[in-house]
């Protein structure tokens, strides 16, 4: 199931002309065998859209993508005849391509991607969409199960820590927003992890700011296929933490996970040395690892 249109900016191009967006929803589509999948490409800056020609790539994994059709203004072209009874493409209103796939199975796993061929000056320039990734599997998408921030201060910095937390599929888009405006500026996303024994992931982003910026209200908004949320930094529900004790913060069944990134923050506020960061990390997840084995 897609989620509502929250929608990411995936590509454009402006040259003396109007600029040409393409926009796919990054989250995933998660669906069983046997069964039908569509994925939209809404497009901005396209005169005459209906007489466009939309373009439609699939690319698996350690492999270029690989156009499978294109639509005009009457009729699909295939790439491949096979790909006839396979995929369609058909254009609604006045800027929105769909792409369906039936009869799926795992082949048709990987992300697909619409393009556009812009002519500027003479010049062609293809404008891709950021790509909508379609898994395929008999488990059902499942929203997180829990959410919350994690602040910490040191000396002229805090640090926001946003944990979301058992999820499946592992495909998630995370933003920190203030009054509606991304922000980028030391902002990380973690990568998603996958408890031991456990289908479901998790993840983390954190954000840094200065310490006169303590009063101002940071968003971290996430969405996935099955959910949406804004959690604001600025609640009573933000856990402080100490850096001689993270304990007090965290319960014991995620303690081993959730330590890894503290020791991350608290590295990270005291000291520049990269490599040092590095080291840690790795020392703490080949830990958790070795003892996830063990159990």
């Amino acid at each position: 199931m897609l989620l509502p249109p929250l929608l990411a900016l995936a590509a454009a191009w402006s040259y003396g002309q109007a600029q040409v967006i393409l926009k796919q929803r990054e989250v995933s589509i998660t669906r069983g065998h046997k069964t039908t999948a569509s994925m939209d490409c809404i497009a901005e800056g396209i005169p005459d859209f209906q007489y466009a020609n939309i373009h439609w790539y699939r690319q698996v994994a350690a492999k270029a993508p690989e156009r499978i059709l294109y639509i005009g203004p009457s009729a699909v072209s295939y790439d491949d005849n096979a790909y006839r009874n396979k995929y369609s493409s058909s254009k609604k209103g006045t800027n929105v391509c769909t792409l369906t796939i039936k009869d799926i199975n795992s082949n048709d796993v990987g992300s697909y991607y619409c393009a556009y061929w812009h002519s500027v000056t003479g010049y062609y320039n293809k404008v891709f969409g950021s790509g909508t990734k379609l898994i395929v599997s008999d488990k059902r998408s499942s929203p997180p199960k829990n959410s919350e921030i994690l602040q910490t201060k040191h000396k002229n910095q805090i640090m926001y820590v946003c944990f979301i937390e058992k999820f499946y599929p592992e495909v998630i888009t995370v933003t920190w927003t203030e009054d509606e405006k991304e922000v980028t500026d030391n902002a990380v996303k973690g990568d998603a992890w996958q408890a031991t024994k456990e289908e479901e992931y998790s993840i983390a982003s954190w954000l840094t700011v200065p310490a006169e910026s303590e009063d101002k209200k940071y968003y971290c908004k996430y969405e996935h296929e099955g959910k949406s949320t804004s959690l604001p930094t600025q609640e009573d529900s933000v856990k402080t933490s100490q850096d001689e004790d993270c304990r007090t913060v965290f319960s014991r069944d995620q303690l081993m996970h959730r330590t890894a990134y503290l020791v991350y923050i608290i590295l990270l506020l005291k000291s520049s040395m990269y490599n040092i960061i590095l080291f840690f990390i790795f020392r703490m997840w080949a830990y958790t690892k070795h003892r996830g084995k063990k159990a």
